[in-house]
């Protein structure tokens, strides 16, 4: 019974995945043995720009750095959403206009929340 383990529908993607598997651990391991490995000393500082280092490599950034990165990440996502549904807003009717407009009233109070705690000074 080979086909109690194993479904034959799943087989083409279980041969798939060992081929993406060994191409990816192929292409490591050409890259280990091809490679050129010639180290020196400006190579391996901790980084490679061209640029001496300066200062703790530790740096802490502040808080209101996060806080901007993820309101930017949180309304170009709602970016991602609207382009789908202004393009077939002609064929949705009036049900998804409010649930977009509701959608949107909610990043809004969410976007005065955030200035009013002054979460886009920059200081």
């Amino acid at each position: 019974m080979p086909s109690a383990f194993l479904p034959e529908e799943y087989l083409p993607i279980v041969i798939f995945m060992m081929i993406v598997i060994a191409f990816g651990l192929g292409t490591l391991a050409a890259g280990i043995i091809f490679r050129p490995k010639r180290p020196y000393r400006e190579k391996l500082v901790p980084y490679e720009s061209g640029n001496p280092p300066v200062g703790e490599p530790r740096y802490r950034f502040s808080v209101k750095f996060y806080i901007i990165a993820m309101l930017f990440v949180i309304f170009d996502v709602e970016a991602v959403f609207l382009y789908p549904w202004a393009i077939v807003f002609d064929k949705i009717g009036l049900f998804a206009l409010v649930e977009m407009l509701l959608f949107i009233a909610v990043l809004v109070v969410g976007y005065v929340y955030a200035w009013k705690k002054e979460a886009f000074r920059w200081d």
